[in-house]
């Protein structure tokens, strides 16, 4: 799940850098014992409250239902859930950074983007090795590079995955019918088998609603920015802001730049709403109509249902994308070394991350699973989403995901990320100049990563 899921913007850049200062672990140093799964644990010497702490706009991590369940069959450790803000890289990260430097004030488990899985990667003092606890014999779980992506600098195992953003592109099937457009998501996705396909089906659309007020083709510039770059980034190199040895080359990467003239060329033509992802204004253009497409990684299909409520259901659909696959988000959970109960929270971690709470996830958020257990349940696999009028979301996002390839994201991934997009929000508004967008976009990135 992002948030990038779920996935907002970085600007207390600052606080970053005091990241680096050591803290002593609070971890147990009891011996080794197996996590408990989804069934009943031991009973503690006294009941303990686990507290989750994760982001995301929507429905979120999509967590009620696991945790209801979890709480009714363990009297002795109770989870607390709580989602703390939907805006990951500019509230959630630097709010995290800062309780993980003071030693004090994280959750018990706490959820991370992947675009921050470098940084914290490098800082193992913050965090609890899950290997003490039995959650190394998991790895065959996972593929390989979700559960590589767990292991900190000193080897050891510190995270392990929630979700998976393949790619969909979720769409108003009422306001492209009403445009002249199919609506049925087959025919929808052959409207656009590639991205010159997308801007003219944009344009399209765009003409039948002319005027002040009309919804655009488009949300904004984020989603289209991300959902390229997932494509792009495979193509040269599997890197994105950072090459593999941590050296920035958002001047040098071909998919960066393709991914900026994409989201240029959309602007330019009108097509776009003008809006930033993760805001009110966003989150409102959701509900009422404001927009009739967006790139849909499947964390995405959580946000877009829990803004846009009951009276959303059945307008949207989820079509193809252009051009391909992609992915894009992804989240894990952790223990930070401050918990108190580390036993106990690696328990309930296990649980999450486990095929029941997978399974949970998606049907409650539409988060896809990172497990390969949960990926191959049926209630997964042969899932229909009825908000989505019914799209196979199961077998949509199990295409996307199979032969996708990791993408590194460098220990500063996520506010070169948030620096740079903030240029193309202002692109897209006019507060910037297109002539001017590129070389702000390049010095925005390079300041950030210090």
């Amino acid at each position: 799940m992002l948030n990038t899921k779920r996935h907002g913007k970085l600007a207390a850049v600052a606080v970053m850098a005091a990241t680096a200062l050591a803290i002593t672990s609070c971890g147990s140093n009891e011996p080794a014992k197996s996590a408990a799964g989804g069934g009943a644990s031991a009973p503690a010497a006294e009941p303990v409250t686990i507290t989750v702490h994760t982001f995301g706009g929507g429905a979120n991590f999509g967590y009620k239902k696991a945790v209801e369940t979890w709480n009714a069959a363990h009297p002795n450790i109770q989870v607390k859930y709580q989602n703390l803000t939907d805006r990951f890289e500019d509230v959630y990260l630097p709010q995290l950074l800062q309780k993980l430097q003071a030693g004090s004030g994280t959750g018990d488990i706490v959820g991370i983007d992947e675009g921050a899985m470098g940084l914290m990667k490098a800082r193992p003092q913050f965090f609890t090795d899950l290997a003490q606890y039995g959650l190394d014999s998991r790895k065959t779980d996972f593929p390989a590079a979700k559960w590589d992506n767990g292991i900190n600098k000193d080897g050891k195992l510190f995270a392990l995955g929630t979700d998976i953003g393949g790619m969909g592109m979720c769409y108003r099937k009422d306001l492209l019918e009403k445009a002249g457009l199919p609506g049925e998501r087959d025919e929808v996705s052959k409207l656009w088998p590639d991205w010159a396909s997308f801007m003219e089906i944009g344009k399209k659309f765009q003409a039948a609603n002319p005027g002040k007020g009309a919804p655009k083709f488009l949300d904004g510039p984020n989603t289209l920015y991300n959902v390229v770059l997932s494509q792009e980034a495979p193509k040269n190199g599997n890197i994105a802001y950072f090459d593999t040895g941590n050296q920035l080359v958002i001047d040098k990467n071909p998919a960066i730049k393709t991914s900026f003239d994409t989201v240029k060329s959309y602007s330019e033509a009108g097509l776009t709403a003008k809006l930033a992802s993760f805001t009110p204004e966003w989150n409102a253009a959701i509900k009422k109509g404001g927009f009739a497409v967006m790139g849909c990684p499947a964390w995405m299909l959580g946000v877009i249902s829990g803004n846009a409520g009951d009276e959303g259901k059945g307008k949207w659909d989820v079509a193809g994308v252009p051009g391909g696959a992609g992915n894009w988000g992804g989240s894990y959970l952790a223990v930070p070394a401050q918990s108190k109960h580390p036993k106990e929270a690696a328990e309930v971690l296990n649980y999450l991350t486990g095929k029941e709470g997978h399974v949970a996830a998606f049907q409650e958020a539409g988060a896809f699973p990172s497990s390969l257990s949960g990926q191959q349940d049926p209630a997964v696999a042969d899932m229909k989403n009825g908000f989505f009028s019914d799209a196979p979301t199961g077998k949509i996002f199990s295409d996307s995901v199979k032969d996708l390839l990791p993408v590194f994201l460098g220990e500063k991934h996520a506010q070169v990320k948030t620096a740079a997009e903030k240029v193309l929000e202002g692109m897209d508004k006019g507060s910037i100049p297109y002539g001017e967008a590129w070389t702000r976009f390049i010095e925005a990135g390079t300041k950030a990563a210090g």
